[in-house]
């Protein structure tokens, strides 16, 4: 099995009125290569004739965003003419590679009814290759998303992208990255296996788990090494996991506000390419 390096508690952050848990990057764990940042918005309920949420226009350059609804909504507009609203269980893939401008709000709906919000957004890092890749959008809604369960049905696996016993993901990314949501029930077990020279993205939305033979609570980044293959995990409460695994890319990584690219010269470019408009214009 692989062992655990260390579980990495996630930090309250607040963005305004919006809960928010920042899992990726904190003073004690900088990136997980490819994977990048991590927000856990929520869980809190929005009061009827709501602001929602207070994503509006701004720009991204050089990685990928993976968007997670688990309750409420997300809608998404960006200046490359993508647009879409996602529901509870469903996931947004936006590829910003060489750059634009997009919004992330809540529907008119949910601004006026209020409701139950919980989502969850990662950012995923592009290889230098794929980095000025002209930018693409997928919405998925629940049911777009394969379901795989197991354990007499106490684990359901919903697969992002990758493959998950046979199963194929949703979603095919322009790398090999496998990314699923994992609901459990006190007492459900499961093992999986992933190959020892990939990095692991293991985040604990909620509940409590034993991975490996170690415990571990709500709101904890788990980071592993390289010594093994085996992750074996038992829900010792009603349970939620984010677990994504992907090769490294082992570049360089410069990354400043919304961009993230190589070097520090791209970086500067893309401020420049955004001053003068080439990433398109999105009205607030």
């Amino acid at each position: 099995m692989k062992t655990i390096v260390k579980q990495h508690q996630a930090v309250y952050e607040p963005i305004g009125n919006l809960i928010t848990y920042r899992a990726i990057p904190t003073a004690s764990i900088d990136y997980l290569d490819p994977f990048l940042f991590l927000n856990h918005h929520g869980p809190q309920n929005y009061k009827p004739h709501n602001s929602g949420l207070p994503f509006g226009p701004h720009p991204h350059r050089g990685f990928e965003t993976v968007t997670i609804v688990v309750d409420g909504d997300i809608y998404h507009k960006d200046s490359g003419g993508f647009e879409g609203t996602i529901l509870p269980g469903g996931v947004q893939w936006m590829t910003a590679g060489k750059g634009l401008i997009h919004a992330e709000i809540s529907s008119e709906e949910f601004k006026k009814h209020g409701g139950d919000l919980e989502i969850l957004q990662l950012w995923v890092n592009l290889p230098a290759k794929f980095k000025m890749v002209d930018p693409h959008y997928r919405d998925l809604q629940k049911n777009d998303i394969p379901v795989f369960k197991s354990d007499a049905g106490k684990v359901s696996v919903k697969i992002i992208a990758g493959k998950w016993e046979g199963t194929d993901g949703a979603y095919v990314p322009l790398v090999d990255i496998s990314l699923y949501q994992i609901d459990m029930k006190e007492g459900g077990k499961f093992t999986k296996s992933i190959p020892a020279d990939q990095n692991v993205f293991f985040y604990l939305i909620k509940g409590e788990l034993i991975i490996n033979g170690e415990p571990a609570k709500s709101l904890r980044l788990v980071e592993f090494n390289h010594d093994g293959e085996d992750i074996t995990v038992e829900a010792t409460s009603d349970a939620s996991i984010l677990l994504g695994h992907a090769l490294p890319f082992n570049e360089p990584v410069a990354s400043a506000g919304p961009f993230v690219m190589n070097t520090e010269a791209e970086i500067e470019q893309a401020y420049e390419d955004y001053r003068v408009g080439k990433f398109g214009a999105l009205r607030a």
